[in-house]
């Protein structure tokens, strides 16, 4: 039985001809993203702003009647709330901010989310309350504190990882590219005002550790090519190992593609940010691989005798550049 093949044996495509339109692309769109990031800001769920999330289904409507339920709600002297439909069309999500006070005395958030339940129940029969989530904005600045610092030591520690696992420079280019990864996804959620909670840090914690085994693995193949072609110039050699590696490359990402792709058409509404998120993180993290930590290798000047051949008693070995000189 002959083995499904998506990409030919011995691929010679010459991904890094393009390595500089690619990297500026990379740098527009990163500065794209950071400037989009500040100035629109993300669209932050209670989980790190604060505050009253309610969601409910009009059992008996087929369409949740969001207009009235927006003026019942205003009519309680509730300012601020939002109200959306959350999944099926009978479904609404209704966030509120953190009530003035709430921090001292909890009961305070509690009480205004029991007006709107209690308003809802009496005036809309048939509906149903599905969940009432409240948190104070102690809480979720220190959650979003948590996030961010989570992020920020994970992609230090990858780097230093790489450094000590095979150069210096190797950690610098991984690092790049998980920054670009990072900085595309922050740029989407505030591009499109998708919600940003728990399940995106999540999500962009998964998008690292995906791109940095992509990463990885074409560092590792281009290692041995160093050691094994030390006359062939950089550029080929890299083209060498990216194609040597693009066969797992995109076995393993249509795999996981196709798994999103049914989870986005059948799951629940509440994984849809998280798995839009790892979609977009396949194809960025992927793409970052190839045209953003492969390239900076060529402006950091590894070469051949970056891993030298170290003479022994047992024959030659090779070893990082420094040890066992």
């Amino acid at each position: 039985m002959r083995l499904l093949k998506l990409v030919p044996e011995n691929t010679n495509i010459g991904f890094l001809k393009w390595r500089n339109i690619a990297i500026a692309i990379s740098i527009i769109l990163t500065v794209a993203s950071i400037a989009l990031t500040v100035t629109r800001g993300l669209n932050f769920g209670v989980d790190f702003a604060g505050g009253q999330m309610i969601q409910a289904t009009f059992t008996e409507d087929q369409e949740a009647p969001v207009v009235q339920l927006r003026e019942d709600i205003a009519a309680l002297d509730i300012e601020g709330a939002s109200i959306q439909r959350f999944g099926e069309p009978n479904q609404v999500s209704i966030r509120m901010r953190v009530t003035e006070g709430a921090d001292d005395d909890p009961e305070l958030a509690n009480a205004v989310s029991e007006r709107v339940t209690q308003m809802m129940e009496a005036e809309y029969p048939g509906v149903r309350i599905d969940s009432v989530d409240s948190v104070s904005g102690k809480v979720s600045d220190e959650l979003f504190r948590a996030g961010a610092l989570a992020l920020g030591l994970a992609m230090v520690a990858i780097a230093l990882y790489i450094w000590l696992r095979f150069e210096w420079q190797f950690g610098v280019g991984a690092l790049f590219a998980l920054f670009h990864d990072v900085a595309l996804t922050f740029g989407f959620f505030a591009l499109t005002q998708l919600e940003f909670n728990l399940n995106i840090v999540a999500a962009l914690l998964t998008i690292i550790g995906y791109s940095l085994n992509d990463t990885i693995v074409v560092y590792d193949r281009i290692r041995e090519n160093l050691r094994k072609y030390r006359k062939m110039e950089i550029v080929p050699l890299l083209d060498l190992s990216v194609n040597e590696t693009l066969a797992r490359t995109v076995m393993t990402s249509l795999t996981m593609v196709i798994a999103l792709v049914v989870l986005i058409w059948v799951g629940p509404e509440v994984l849809f940010g998280f798995t839009a998120a790892m979609l977009l993180g396949i194809f960025i993290g992927t793409y970052s691989s190839v045209y953003m930590a492969a390239p900076i290798l060529i402006w950091l000047k590894v070469g051949p005798d970056t891993f030298v051949p170290v003479e022994t008693g047992d024959g030659p070995k090779v070893h990082k550049e420094g040890y066992g000189r």
